[in-house]
């Protein structure tokens, strides 16, 4: 097939209008059906209509109407079934009436109410009743557009799995009677807080790999920037929305910088900033000059943020303000508190006041349950022994921190540190 087969050229029009139309799709679907695994499966149905006629009569003017029209009939068409096969005429004839005053115009824009759709589905896809691995991938599924096989090798687990998670999620939203709609008051409060959970999740995936051969992927650390902003843009008054957002842009900032042409790691101290996406940093500085307005300084991602900003404002590395950036650790050791921003917090102190005071405070958390197997804490332990000239156990650790990692690239990077402690002269 050319390049410039039109069938082609149809085929990735829609495959485009389907990552950005899906989400607001399946949201409207799902305020009509109220089940939001018989939104996909109509939404899906759409896709296929579409895939089938628009090679041939071309795309529509307006797409993501066409799409929603489509799977409004085809919702029509279901209930019409249920309804014989249950003989409710009566009911059927309520919903017909219901469903064509929701058919759109195919020329005027999709229903005013998407905005809320959205955000909806938002929380639905990360209700705290499901898993957080499940929650990652209804959200991928549900508001990335992403298949099933695209989050499975995101994620380096069978497409079989991530399957298996998507449908026993939309079971779990369906037995629940998951209402769809957006919570008021304190559970709005706890909601946000497993939305932001998710995004914050898929996006460290993307940033630093737990797993396989790729330091980064960067199609995850882009879906969740992009959901991000869409929040923002839903719940504009959060200062913890635009805390993320924040961290996430200026984190994304240094993804050209955090890999060589080979695709080996860089450490942040030794990436050339001017590859840093300056465009990247001044979003994120707004965004985070918007949370603080909003009162959202001392929340945990806007402290974060606010860390990240302190290495995107350093032109640098020997120009980092570590004393504010272990000031802030200290805050957010408050607000949130955990053996990794303890051992994150280690890091700045040492930074600031020298190794030795670095190694104190790990040293004080190797006994943690948490930390066991978590491969950066020998791996930081091993740093501050290298600097203090402790060359023996500083290897050893590097090593045991390459053994608890299951990212090739990060292997690699920590038995190079490994092999570049010099050993003690021979007697």
């Amino acid at each position: 097939m050319s390049a410039t087969d039109p069938h082609q050229a149809t085929h990735q029009a829609i495959d485009a209008v389907w990552r950005i139309e899906s989400p607001r799709l399946i949201a409207g679907l799902t305020r009509i059906t109220r089940d939001v695994g018989l939104a996909e499966d109509l939404a899906q149905e759409a896709l296929v209509a579409a895939l089938e006629q628009w090679p041939q009569s071309g795309v529509p003017d307006n797409p993501g109407a066409w799409l929603m029209a489509t799977a409004k009939h085809r919702a029509l068409d279901h209930h019409r079934r249920n309804a014989l096969l249950d003989r409710k005429h009566q009911e059927l004839g309520r919903q017909y009436e219901i469903l064509e005053q929701t058919v759109p115009d195919l020329d005027s824009p999709l229903d005013d109410t998407i905005g809320d759709d959205l955000l909806r589905l938002v929380f639905i896809s990360c209700h705290p009743i499901l898993s957080p691995e499940a929650r990652v991938a209804l959200t991928l599924r549900l508001l990335g557009g992403l298949t099933t096989d695209e989050i499975a090798r995101a994620y380096l687990v069978s497409e079989s799995t991530i399957a298996q998670r998507i449908v026993r999620a939309k079971r779990t939203l369906t037995e629940a009677r998951v209402p769809f709609e957006i919570p008021r008051g304190p559970e709005f409060t706890a909601r946000l807080a497993s939305v932001l959970q998710v995004l914050y999740l898929v996006f460290n995936e993307g940033y630093t790999a737990t797993q396989g051969d790729d330091w980064l992927r960067p199609a995850l650390c882009d879906e969740a920037l992009r959901l991000g902003r869409i929040l923002a843009e839903l719940v504009p008054s959060e200062p913890e929305v635009h805390g993320l957002v924040a961290l996430m842009e200026i984190q994304a900032s240094r993804a050209h910088a955090r890999v060589d042409s080979a695709g080996n790691a860089i450490l942040l101290l030794d990436q050339d900033r001017a590859q840093w996406d300056q465009l990247l940093i001044h979003r994120g500085l707004t965004a985070l000059a918007r949370a603080e307005s909003l009162g959202g300084a001392t929340g945990p991602y806007a402290l974060q943020a606010a860390i990240a900003a302190c290495h995107a404002r350093a032109y640098t590395a020997a120009a980092t303000d570590w004393l504010r950036i272990a000031s802030l650790y200290e805050t957010l050791a408050q607000v949130a508190p955990s053996p990794v921003v303890e051992l994150n917090r280690a890091v700045a102190v040492a930074m600031a006041f020298g190794p030795a005071a670095g190694l104190e405070r790990v040293d004080a958390l190797i006994s943690e349950p948490s930390l066991r197997n978590y491969h950066l804490l020998p791996a930081v332990r091993a740093d501050f022994l290298s600097k203090l000239g402790r060359t023996e156990e500083a290897r050893a650790e590097f090593i045991r921190a390459a053994s608890l990692t299951n990212n090739t690239r990060e292997r690699d990077l920590l038995l190079s540190r490994a092999a570049d402690s010099p050993h003690p002269p021979t007697k």
